[in-house]
């Protein structure tokens, strides 16, 4: 029976390959939790408004730079180590085809694919190098030689995500208003709120995925807190 448009849409997986989506959570995430802590631990140290403005905008901008840096290095190390092996499954293929053939025949066989079907599909990827290649680096590296991130891609997500978290328990301040606690709550619910959309695009539970960051935010915020009131009233006794 053949597949409806629908059913096909539906049957449709997400681009989990492309580079954007684990560097933009994790950014966005990175920033909220490392500014609110920022800003829990400089008030709770009894610093003016102003200075706090000061410190979040320095940890926005040295943080957002240094999560692009941090992506763009960590995915192009990655795929230049991919390159580096697909190169050696290359050489092994044009020196000892058969050899290769073979294991991947076995490969197939203790997966349950009968002998003779395995050996034949096996033998017949060896006329066409390029796909044996694709299909050799997939089994033995469980990778796809053409659907490697793009370092870019992952950087700039990384740096606008981080940013935009790391503006969030700004925002109180830049509207003029003075109390950390008001910084924190707004600090809180965009913690909720990306924990929902992360959970959205992780078929869970958003309101689950919401509590989760917030929790884990707010255990981050209170240790800064307590920190900066422990230093700032050690400072105002010495």
């Amino acid at each position: 029976m053949t597949d409806t448009p629908a059913a096909l849409r539906e049957h449709h997986h997400a681009d989990v390959s492309g580079g954007w989506l684990r560097p933009a959570v994790f950014g966005a995430m990175d920033g909220l939790v490392t500014n609110i802590a920022l800003i829990a631990g400089v008030g709770g140290g009894g610093v003016s408004p102003r200075n706090i403005v000061l410190t979040g905008t320095a940890g926005l901008v040295a943080g957002a730079i240094s999560m692009a840096l941090g992506e763009y290095t960590s995915v192009r190390s990655a795929n230049e180590q991919l390159a580096a092996e697909v190169a050696k499954e290359r050489q092994e293929l044009e020196r000892h085809p058969e050899a290769e053939a073979r294991e991947l025949a076995e490969m197939w066989m203790a997966r349950g694919l009968p002998e003779h079907l395995a050996v034949g599909v096996a033998e017949a990827l060896r006329q066409d190098p390029e796909q044996a290649l694709r299909v050799h680096v997939q089994e033995e590296l469980g990778v796809n030689p053409d659907e490697q991130p793009d370092p870019w891609t992952a950087a700039l997500s990384s740096f606008l995500c981080f940013s935009v978290g790391a503006l969030v328990p700004l925002l109180p301040y830049l509207f003029g208003a003075t109390s950390l606690a008001l910084a924190l709550a707004v600090g809180g619910l965009g913690l909720f709120v990306a924990g929902a959309v992360v959970a959205r695009f992780t078929n869970r539970r958003w309101f689950s995925g919401g509590l989760r960051q917030l929790l884990l935010g707010a255990a981050a915020a209170a240790a800064t807190y307590l920190i900066g009131m422990l230093i700032g009233v050690q400072g105002s006794l010495g």
